[in-house]
């Protein structure tokens, strides 16, 4: 019997749009890529924390549509936060909203909040009927800026972050960058984090703008900080669309560069570290071992970590001082756990130089422990130098 190979190439479309007040009367944006698809009903899921910080937000969606010919099934405002991807809860409440409003994969969820939400919600989403369709609004600049523009969804199980999940490439990401200046100041600027992580892994020359602006940054000028959030989302979506392994189905994972620390940091804290500050203490150990490995030179090794505590981002938390029985920090339990996330032979991506990375198979633990080691030299340092101001 002879063998044949049928192969043929798929491609999709990924498409991620700016504006500012979407929901405004005078805003074509959503309506023509809803009117691009065609489709029946709309549904609108709304993060409690959004809602809460935007009153008006409501009406404003119910009005936008009222005259767009959809069968509108309302606005649910729904809870939110890195808590609801410990379980499937709200991933039930959300299929149930969808089979109540008989929405199918002509229809449209329009998913608005924060990135922890927008993997739940996601995931729901593209499990209901195989995948209905879905427009996200990230809120947050750690959401407008990498997770929200991305093909992935999740929910964390076993223990383990985003354990539980799909690829599912959304029919479109509206970036709203009015969203933006209703975070809380911390959220707010510490989630420009994978802002850095992709300048240093994808593209030199716009790290080396974020070390220019860095100190604006930090003070959240508005134009800056739009700019800086603009390029990060679009940097991460050409590596998605062109990097050549969008669903990763490969053992290399650019876009995680200082990752395997900060997921295994995050389990350890029980979730209280959020995402962005388990990535800067990542971001710091992978670049402070791609320098003391050879690969990286120091000056700019010292240039990642001056734009880290520009953006006033916490290089230590207690979670690295977690050991297990022998002594052995559990942190580095997170290197076997990002190889079985993602399979095949371990993969960590290190600096070459700022904006090129290099994959590497194996990371010494000594080597490892003198980084951490460190980082918590820095935190004294910088804890001595704030009590002689006071």
């Amino acid at each position: 019997m002879s063998r044949h190979d049928f192969q043929i190439p798929v491609t999709f479309k990924h498409r991620v749009c700016f504006t500012r007040a979407a929901f405004a009367p005078d805003n074509r944006l959503l309506a023509e890529i809803l009117a691009e698809g065609g489709g029946r009903r709309v549904l609108v899921l709304v993060e409690e924390t959004v809602a809460a910080a935007w009153p008006g937000l409501a009406g404003e969606v119910e009005a936008y549509f009222a005259d767009l010919g959809f069968d509108w099934r309302g606005l649910r405002v729904l809870e939110g936060g890195e808590a609801v991807k410990a379980d499937d809860s709200l991933v039930r409440r959300v299929w149930a909203e969808i089979d109540k409003e008989h929405i199918d994969r002509h229809s449209y969820v329009l998913a608005v909040g924060g990135g922890a939400f927008l993997d739940a919600v996601g995931f729901a989403v593209a499990t209901a009927h195989r995948g209905v369709r879905l427009v996200r609004f990230p809120t947050t600049t750690l959401s407008q800026d990498d997770s929200g523009v991305g093909v992935k969804c999740a929910i964390n199980g076993f223990g383990k972050k985003n354990w539980i999940g799909s690829f599912a490439v959304p029919f479109a990401v509206v970036n709203d960058f009015q969203f933006l200046h209703t975070q809380d100041e911390e959220t707010k600027r510490s989630g420009l984090v994978e802002a850095v992580k992709v300048a240093l892994v994808k593209d030199g020359g716009f790290f080396r703008w974020i070390f220019e602006k860095a100190e604006k940054l930090a003070a959240m000028e508005r134009e800056v900080f739009e700019e800086c959030v603009e390029r990060s989302a679009l940097a991460h979506a050409r590596h998605i669309a062109d990097g050549g392994d969008p669903f990763e189905t490969g053992s290399s994972r650019p876009l995680d560069f200082g990752h395997w620390a900060a997921h295994k940091l995050e389990q350890l804290s029980d979730f209280r570290l959020s995402h962005a500050h388990a990535v800067g203490i990542g971001l710091a150990i992978d670049t402070l071992y791609s320098a003391r490995c050879g690969l990286l030179r120091e000056a700019d090794a010292q240039r990642v970590m001056d734009v880290l505590e520009t953006l006033r981002l916490p290089l230590w938390h207690e979670a690295l001082e977690i050991r297990d029985a022998d002594g052995r920090r559990r942190v580095h339990e997170g290197l076997e756990e990002f190889r079985e996330h993602l399979g095949g032979e371990l993969t960590i991506l290190l600096l070459r130089e700022l904006g090129c990375g290099q994959d590497v198979h194996h990371l010494d633990e000594g080597l490892v422990e003198a980084c951490i080691a460190e980082l918590e030299t820095r935190e004294t340092t910088a804890r001595e130098a704030a009590k002689a101001r006071l």
